[in-house]
């Protein structure tokens, strides 16, 4: 809601200022079809050149995301801390070996089932999942363990983030192709030069909606989408540490529910849940094995 607010706004007080100034829209909408054409095609040419398959798919898919609330909402950050306390309680209790039937077959697994929104995230599962079954072959170094993590969760994000580096990459460039697109417009205005004033006026005003469109969609829209982005990936991102925290603490020696505070402290502000409120769902779970 934010972001389509935002840009009515921008919208609203730049072409508003331009109409209340005495500006006329004749001259930008004549000029808008075929600056629009060189602009938007050469960046989306340049978009397609600079990118793999991969990161224009992804690129596409993942525009929705701006305009919607994040992929994990409050909710799913207490499940990842219920299902993180059942996991790490089992293991307490009823040894590592008990774990094997859930991490070798988490789609079939009576824990992961409880937390659906969870189990369909294949990176949250699998990195849980290969984890634990490190773990399981006595590989528990927590130094170790944590570095090999580290990697897991820079790799994925690195490549997770591609779209918003692909689209402030062509954030850049916008500004540039804006003044490609006035050039040729100045071009086509000197071969006109014999014209009246009054139509090369309109020619050289022509021309330069090339440059102010460059500009405008370079701060405007692209570059606020790509930040939008980041920050959206860098909030997914987030997600994944905490599941890194919780099982470092876990090879630390502390408790269950000591690990699981540890957790709970890196929970954004705004989502976070208590202390007593995380306790309780706590209290509710029961470890069948």
């Amino acid at each position: 809601m934010l972001v389509i607010l935002g840009i009515a706004v921008v919208f609203g007080m730049v072409f508003g200022g331009f109409v209340l100034a005495g500006g006329k829209f004749a001259i930008i909408l004549k000029a808008l079809p075929y600056e629009m054409m060189m602009i938007g095609g050469a960046a989306t040419g340049a978009f397609m050149i600079a990118n793999k398959g991969v990161v224009i798919k992804k690129t596409l898919k993942d525009i929705k995301k701006v305009f919607g609330t994040g992929k994990w909402k409050p909710q799913d950050y207490k499940d990842l801390l219920c299902l993180m306390f059942t996991l790490l309680k089992l293991i307490r209790t009823k040894g590592m070996i008990s774990l094997e039937q859930h991490i070798e077959n988490p789609q079939q697994s009576s824990i992961f089932k409880n937390y659906p929104r969870i189990a369909n995230d294949h990176f949250a599962i699998d990195f849980i999942c290969d984890t634990l079954r490190m773990m399981t072959m006595n590989f528990e170094d927590p130094h170790q363990v944590e570095n090999m993590m580290e990697n897991l969760l820079e790799k994925h994000h690195h490549e997770a983030a591609a779209p918003a580096h692909a689209l402030q990459t062509v954030a850049d460039g916008l500004p540039a192709l804006g003044i490609v697109a006035a050039v040729l417009g100045v071009i086509k205005t000197m071969a006109s030069i014999n014209e009246p004033v009054e139509i090369l006026g309109k020619m050289i005003g022509g021309a330069l909606v090339g440059t102010f469109l460059g500009v405008f969609l370079a701060y405007c829209v692209a570059g606020p989408i790509s930040s939008k982005l980041g920050q959206i990936y860098d909030q997914e991102h987030l997600f994944y540490m905490i599941i890194r925290d919780v099982l470092v603490s876990h090879l630390h020696g502390n408790a269950p529910q000591v690990s699981v505070e540890i957790g709970r402290g890196n929970i954004p502000s705004h989502y976070q849940p208590s202390f007593m409120e995380i306790e309780a769902l706590l209290n509710t779970i029961k470890i069948e094995g």
